[in-house]
């Protein structure tokens, strides 16, 4: 193990905020390493200061002689005129890096769609992205440093650079630093843990999952340690309360203690919980997509979909860039008439959408945050407690004088908040949420997630956030080649199907592939199972029972496990008790396998 870039006592102030205090790290050959922290906290200027572009206030950044540095930065600096091919490989000859299989395999991975010989000008923001993204993992570092590189990848493209990062280096050769909000991108990548807060850098070993648990770990510590003080702090006070004028001597002492005892502790509130806010009831019809086809000029985006979306259904939409998600949402809300077939929206329904591009936000630019909560109810009933609309936005990570700001002075994160708050406050009972997890920083992922968690009403989800997706969806769905096909092995299944589709349709077995394609509601023509097609009504019924089967097995196999685990406790020459755990477990195993039978014939007659 070599060290490649050494930080000795860094410190970096800007004019309104001090970002680093004195921090001593370091960079070796072999490390992986993942950096969180809350929006605003210095992660991009941290990579900065090491890569070079930045030089810190006082102390010293020391890189190894000889060492390569590539950054991707969250903003390119590719050039408009460039052709795509010259802004990826430059002036390479194409005999040269065409036959280097990792260099084809990246430029396939990351531009299949994106004309080769098109200029940089003409591309959208996220191909841009993908571009600059390919010229750099194309280029031979011994330092890889990348500022939330999964911004515009699909999940199928997210997958592909996880997997690549693990194989560039031989294990103990290269380093990685990563600044990304996607979880499950840290997990698969890193085995080691920046955590940047209060101008301070604290490591941490393991993924994203080994992180939390450690920080757990460290917050109970704390709060053990806080528990004594505040304690010791109450028996200062309680005496003081009893002291006596014949004591005069000592009460000042004692309450200079209690004073310093008490002057840092925090405010009693938990900023990361923000339950639910209420919502309108929803009756038996929500929405349903009856033989649903739309087009845009030759290209069909959705083919003759059918799809039931029921009261407390929390569905997360599949698909990789370009596959119609955002016109799937369009026609469920009702934004957009399809082509042909028809979209019923129940009466009772409220619909209330949370856009990728923050529109809702477009005309308060100059109203200032108080302003705008002002037009909403001054009071909401959330776990029985009347909660003003500041007291929420303040449980989504913003303080008081954040109320004074103007909208349009807010920073990209705090927009996205500020969105979701304004969204909630519709009282909807249907959400649809676009990519929710755009500018948000881990934690206010899980403030989000807490609050998605409890959502009494029906959730349609789109995210490249596959820890996202899984977390706060029951159900997905993936949208493929025009069609709707549930996935009950989620993201990971959506991946299997997307390669053999791939891979068929490369072998020139695109018919083959297309069979493994079949929608969800095929079997509604007869053409893809013999069975007969079940109602609307019928296959309502049967995925609300399938639904509560998946929770009746999970519950059972918890307890299960419980009990096994009790057997361990028992005196092993008391065979009474034990045969009366073993008959309990065999017990909960046969409902199990029954709940299992069920399961299957009801997947089968709903074709997933």
């Amino acid at each position: 193990m070599a060290v490649l870039i050494t930080a000795k006592d860094v410190e970096l102030e800007f004019p309104t905020k001090r970002v680093f205090d004195p921090v001593t790290l370091g960079v070796n050959t072999g490390d992986r390493i993942g950096i969180v922290g809350k929006n605003g906290d210095g992660k991009s200027t941290l990579l900065s200061l090491l890569g070079g572009s930045l030089e810190p206030d006082s102390g010293e950044v020391i890189r190894r002689s000889g060492t390569t540095v590539g950054r991707l930065a969250q903003a390119d600096n590719l050039e408009d005129e460039d052709s795509v091919e010259h802004a990826v490989v430059g002036d390479v000859p194409e005999y040269t890096w065409a036959s280097d299989r990792t260099v084809r395999e990246i430029i396939a991975a990351l531009l299949g769609d994106i004309p080769w010989d098109g200029t940089v000008g003409e591309l959208s923001g996220g191909q841009r992205r993908r571009v600059d993204l390919a010229r750099l993992l194309i280029g031979d570092w011994d330092v890889l440093m990348l500022d939330e590189p999964t911004n515009h990848l699909d999940v199928h493209a997210i997958a592909w650079l996880a997997e690549h990062l693990k194989r560039r280096w031989t294990q103990g050769e290269g380093a990685l630093l990563v600044v990304t909000h996607d979880r499950w991108f840290l997990d698969e990548v890193c085995t080691a843990m920046w955590e940047v807060h209060d101008g301070v850098v604290d490591p941490f070993e393991g993924g994203y999952s080994a992180y939390i648990l450690q920080r757990v770990e460290r917050d109970r510590q704390a709060q053990v340690a806080e528990q004594k003080r505040k304690n010791l702090a109450r028996k200062e006070l309680a005496w003081l309360s009893r002291g006596a004028r014949a004591r005069s001597s000592k009460p000042k002492f004692h309450l200079d203690i209690a004073r310093e005892l008490i002057a840092d502790e925090p405010p009693i509130r938990n900023p990361l919980e923000l339950k639910r806010v209420a919502v309108a009831r929803l009756g038996k019809q929500v929405i349903d997509l009856e033989r649903v086809t739309e087009s845009f000029g030759e290209k069909t985006v959705l083919d003759d979909v059918t799809w039931l979306i029921g009261p407390g259904d929390r569905y997360g939409i599949l698909g990789e860039n370009g596959a119609g998600k955002t016109t799937l949402l369009r026609v469920i809300q009702g934004a957009l008439s399809p082509t042909r077939g028809r979209v019923k929206i129940g009466k009772t329904v409220r619909v209330a959408v949370l856009s990728q591009r923050l529109d809702e936000l477009e005309d308060l630019g100059t109203d200032r945050v108080r302003e705008v909560l002002a037009r909403y109810h001054t009071r909401y009933m959330i776990d029985g407690k009347s909660i003003t609309p500041a007291q929420l936005l303040e449980r989504l990570g913003f303080e008081r004088s954040h109320l004074q700001a103007r909208v349009s002075d807010l920073s990209g994160g705090q927009k996205r908040r500020l969105q979701l708050l304004l969204t909630l406050l519709q009282e909807p009972n249907v959400l649809i949420l676009d990519e929710p997890g755009n500018d948000m920083d881990t934690d206010m992922l899980a403030v989000m997630e807490d609050l998605l968690d409890s959502w009494p009403g029906t959730l349609i989800l789109v995210s490249h956030d596959r820890y996202l997706m899984e977390r706060v969806t029951d159900d997905q769905y993936a949208l493929i080649d025009g069609r709707i096909r549930h996935m009950p092995g989620g993201v990971d299944e959506f991946l299997r199907v997307i390669d053999e589709r791939n891979e068929a349709a490369g072998s020139g077995g695109a018919k083959q592939a297309a069979g493994k394609l079949a929608p969800c509601d095929a079997t509604r023509d007869g053409s893809a199972d013999t069975q007969p097609a079940l109602t609307g009504g019928e296959a309502y019924q049967a995925r609300k029972t399938l639904a509560s089967t998946e929770r009746k097995i999970a519950a059972l196999e918890e307890q299960a496990d419980r009990t096994q685990a009790a057997m361990h406790d028992i005196d092993p020459t008391d065979f009474v008790a034990l045969g009366d755990k073993q008959a309990e477990l065999q017990a909960l195993r046969d409902q199990i396998a029954e709940l299992e039978e069920l399961w299957i014939d009801l997947s089968e007659k709903l074709g997933d």
